[in-house]
């Protein structure tokens, strides 16, 4: 496989240090890295920016750009708020909760848990406005050889009807 691990997502904030505190203090993450520049590398744009990264237990990063003489920031309004998020993942059921509880301690609206059924979990927005998911596997390997195996039907059939697929875990008893 050529891709090996995500190395980082991208979003916008809308404070760079108001986004370092929510994700170190709130959430954990190591804030191990900036980068600061007038111009964009890749477009070569004038563009002065704050790039800032945010280190996960396997390495992966999450990432923000502050970008202050861009328009106001804004989500796509023609996606549900539903779709758009982040979600990372807790070892067990007792730290999503702990979670859930350390963030309405803080003042933040948190919904769920939420049965997912291959998963439970949690639903927070950060200071930009970021809808965050927190989510506790609860696939058993059994689960992941029925959901594996029916992935490419599933998707015939969506492509097909573009109406909801049986779920193979209910049809499978899970």
């Amino acid at each position: 496989m050529l891709v090996k691990q995500l190395h980082h997502v991208a979003y916008r904030c809308k404070d760079a240090k108001e986004t370092a505190a929510f994700y170190t203090d709130v959430l954990g993450l190591k804030y191990t890295m900036a980068y600061s520049a007038d111009f964009v590398p890749s477009t070569q744009e004038t563009s002065p920016h704050f790039h800032l990264f945010f280190e996960m237990e396997d390495g992966s990063c999450v990432a923000f750009f502050e970008v202050p003489e861009s328009p106001d920031m804004a989500f796509d309004p023609n996606t549900p708020d539903w779709v758009q998020h982040l979600a990372m993942r807790v070892d067990t059921m007792d730290d999503l909760l702990a979670a859930k509880k350390r963030l309405e301690d803080k003042g933040l609206e948190v919904l769920g848990p939420t049965d997912h059924g291959m998963c439970q979990s949690i639903y927070f927005r950060d200071p930009s406005g970021h809808r965050l998911e927190l989510t506790c596997s609860t696939m058993t390997p059994e689960m992941y050889k029925t959901l594996s195996s029916s992935a490419e039907e599933m998707l015939e059939l969506w492509s097909k009807t573009k109406r909801a697929v049986p779920n193979p875990l209910q049809a499978a008893g899970h």
